[in-house]
């Protein structure tokens, strides 16, 4: 047996979330022994994008962050707010607009300011050339739909926390879009679907995320007590998606980090060198 190394990016973490606040000195710790190298820090409304801001401003090699306010508070997007996802998305630190998008699931904003609200910050992602990290639950055709009118001026962006149908994973694709896979896909109840589906996504589409402090994978054993997801279990998520694709660890944690670092231009210097000996292949 012969240990490999591997770096991974992790492409969505919500670090500044209220969880994270009495030990995330111990959560980064934790992520760097694993073979974590870059976490990207989701901004989702006025407070986290200015929290994750001040993260990187104490961990500026190993966290970046993203700008934008999620479907969720979209009726909170007032022109401050604009001028604040604008003012943020300038900084070579946020490396995506968003998270933002559509959500018709829960609905804790009308529609249609959602749909506004969404098309504003493509708009701000075409005029600033930033890729978008994206949101869409129970929305695909209006999403898909507002997305296709801005994707030629978008230079890329990834469809977030994917769960949804094939036909949508296929007008995500035919958007050149990437897709991101959480712990969702180690969900034996729901994800199902998913695991079948992960190996119809092109290699160089794929990323990997933990979406933290939600989405705990349930195949850890044994699940922690508190039940919050963290970086570190990034790794659980890569060992799925080998599982469910027949592809060797190493390989996907390549290729998806190359992906990220693509995407969202993270030079090799912004990339922390830790690296863990977590994958045995014979």
């Amino acid at each position: 047996m012969q240990s490999k190394f591997f770096p991974l990016i992790d492409i969505g973490a919500n670090l500044s979330h209220s969880s994270f606040q009495q030990d995330l000195d111990s959560v980064l710790e934790r992520a760097r022994e694993a073979g974590i190298a870059h976490i990207i820090v989701t901004g989702t409304d006025h407070d986290s994008i200015m929290s994750a801001n001040e993260l990187h401003d104490r961990y500026p090699d190993f966290l970046s962050l993203t700008a934008g306010y999620h479907p969720h508070v979209a009726k909170d997007f007032t022109i401050e707010a604009m001028n604040t996802v604008r003012e943020y998305g300038l900084l070579p630190q946020v490396v995506a607009i968003g998270e933002t998008g559509l959500d018709f699931n829960r609905n804790y904003s009308p529609r249609g300011i959602q749909q506004e609200v969404f098309a504003s910050q493509l708009e701000i992602a075409c005029q600033l050339k930033k890729p978008v990290f994206l949101h869409q639950r129970d929305a695909h055709d209006c999403f898909h739909g507002i997305l296709k009118e801005y994707r030629d001026k978008l230079p890329g962006g990834v469809v977030h926390c994917f769960t949804d149908s094939r036909k949508a994973l296929y007008d995500y694709l035919d958007l050149d879009m990437h897709i991101g896979i959480t712990g969702w896909i180690c969900d034996e109840r729901r994800g199902s679907e998913l695991q079948n589906l992960v190996r119809e996504i092109p290699l160089n589409r794929l990323m990997l995320e933990t979406d933290a402090p939600y989405l705990l994978p349930r195949s850890i054993e044994p699940l922690p007590k508190s039940r919050r997801n963290e970086p570190v279990y990034l790794i659980e998520v890569l060992k799925m998606v080998s599982l469910c694709t027949g592809l060797k660890e190493h390989s996907l944690a390549a290729q998806s980090t190359a992906n990220a670092r693509k995407l969202f231009g993270l030079r090799n210097h912004q990339l922390t060198e830790q690296k863990s000996e977590l994958i045995s292949d014979t």
